[in-house]
């Protein structure tokens, strides 16, 4: 019988194959990076163990989450590598998994699974979940999408008050961003099939762990405010993650007195708009040869068009002749 041992992941170790994993859970693309910044953040509401063998190689990992210091629900993922099932690994790590959140109070575990993964269910299921929800998944292909039809809506809300505009063209200031958590709490919470939880304890909860994120873009959270009475009506957060070639949207929300009057379209529409891919800062290094040394790219959209390099005490200082400021970074 294989041997199975049980520890908790090591960030520096271990974070590159559980970024993949996760790439795989999520059908998104995740980061070493992104995970080692998120579970700085999230690490005392988070619990997590990998799965290796005599050889140190990982088989498998599982990853339990608080959704917010107060509540008793925790979010799961869990992993075998394909080539190494049905060898008791996964009972291996849910068991262990499941002590956890025992020990941790949870009063119940969630977990997505993807339609064309049965095992995944049938596992599930085996331990005594069962279905709370569906969801879908929609793609709009931008390339063929028409937004011209929406110009008329859009023109006619203004005229009758309402501001859209961006966080970033607003100020992503903190007054602001309470405003933005204030207006997508409410509405997540109303959202059909939703059980009513905020998602956050508080706004600092909230701009920690959404503000604060790495696919937190200011530029593509869009509010719709309505200026007689300044009220935030409604929302749409878009992002591009790292590595990705499409946007997403993550939440759209209207407020429930602003409901029926198309709002929800119109900030929608304006929200894809700007969500075309971020400029790139590129920079690359040639020896004397002409051969490349270094080739460093950063598709975040944070610093871009870099049209100098100059090095001194340790650092790159880069500069652009469209950015209103100079960056550093460490010398390779």
């Amino acid at each position: 019988m294989k041997t199975i041992i049980l520890r908790p992941a090591d960030p520096e170790r271990d974070f590159g194959q559980l970024a993949d994993w996760f790439s795989i859970l999520e059908g998104e693309p995740n980061s070493e990076s992104g995970l080692k910044e998120y579970f700085d953040k999230e690490r005392e509401r988070t619990i997590q163990r990998v799965a290796e063998d005599e050889q140190g190689q990982l088989l498998g990992f599982y990853w339990i989450h608080r959704r917010g210091s107060m509540t008793g629900r925790m979010s799961l993922y869990l992993f075998v590598r394909p080539e190494q099932r049905g060898q008791g690994i996964g009972c291996r790590l849910y068991e262990d998994l499941a002590h956890a959140a025992e020990m941790a109070r949870a009063k119940s575990l969630r977990v997505s699974i993807w339609d064309d993964c049965p095992q995944g269910r049938t596992f599930a299921e085996h331990r005594g979940f069962i279905e709370w929800k569906r969801q879908i998944i929609l793609e709009l292909n931008l390339d063929t999408f028409d937004d011209r039809l929406y110009d008329a809506t859009i023109a006619g809300l203004k005229s009758d008050g309402f501001r859209f505009t961006s966080m970033e063209e607003f100020g992503d200031t903190e007054d602001a961003q309470r405003k933005l958590y204030v207006l997508n709490d409410a509405t997540a919470r109303a959202v059909p099939g939703s059980d009513g939880e905020s998602a956050w304890d508080s706004f600092e909860d909230f701009r920690r762990s959404v503000c604060g994120s790495d696919w937190y873009r200011p530029g593509g959270q869009f509010v719709v405010i309505d200026t007689a009475s300044g009220t935030w009506a409604a929302m749409c957060a878009i992002t591009r993650f790292d590595g990705a070639d499409h946007a997403y949207t993550l939440h759209i929300g209207v407020e429930s007195r602003y409901r029926r009057r198309k709002l929800g379209q119109a900030v929608q529409v304006l929200a894809l708009r700007v969500s075309e891919p971020d400029p790139l800062a590129l920079i690359i290094a040639l020896d004397h040869n002409g051969d490349v040394v270094h080739n460093l790219q950063d598709h975040s959209g944070h610093y871009h068009t870099v049209t100098s390099v100059n090095e001194a005490d340790g650092y790159l200082w880069l500069g652009s002749l469209i950015q209103p400021h100079a960056a550093r970074i460490p010398v390779p």
